[in-house]
């Protein structure tokens, strides 16, 4: 059963990595001017995607991550279904997540912040 979870892991890993690999793409050919690598590398993976529509956007980026969405949510229902020790640590993590609930949201909202802030700072550099 374990070496399945592994598999169906990896599987879904590799499945969804054209979609990584293209959004990913996008925000890198804009780090710098198109003739700098990355940003020459990343200009020619989008333009690939783009000049076919077929593959490129139905099946790497809407097929392929809508069946990784469909597999691990039933893998996960599944494991939750089957395994005690998943729903005992679920509401173990849940207490203490309401236990600290103004820690956990300054966490995400200085994570959040940080991540705006790289974002405008790199738009500024490229600009």
């Amino acid at each position: 059963m374990r070496l399945r979870s592994y598999a169906v892991a990896i599987m879904e890993a590799l499945l969804v990595f054209p979609a990584t690999l293209f959004m990913v793409a996008l925000f890198a050919r804009n780090l710098q001017p198109p003739q700098y690598e990355p940003a020459r590398t990343a200009a020619q993976i989008v333009t690939w995607y783009a000049e076919r529509p077929r593959i490129g956007l139905w099946v790497l980026l809407i097929a392929l991550p809508l069946i990784v969405f469909v597999a691990g949510a039933a893998a996960l229902w599944r494991k939750w279904s089957d395994e005690i020790e998943l729903r005992h640590a679920t509401r173990q993590t849940l207490a203490a997540l309401r236990v600290h609930l103004t820690a956990a949201i300054t966490l995400a909202s200085t994570v959040t912040a940080g991540a705006i802030l790289a974002i405008v700072a790199l738009h500024l550099l490229t600009d």
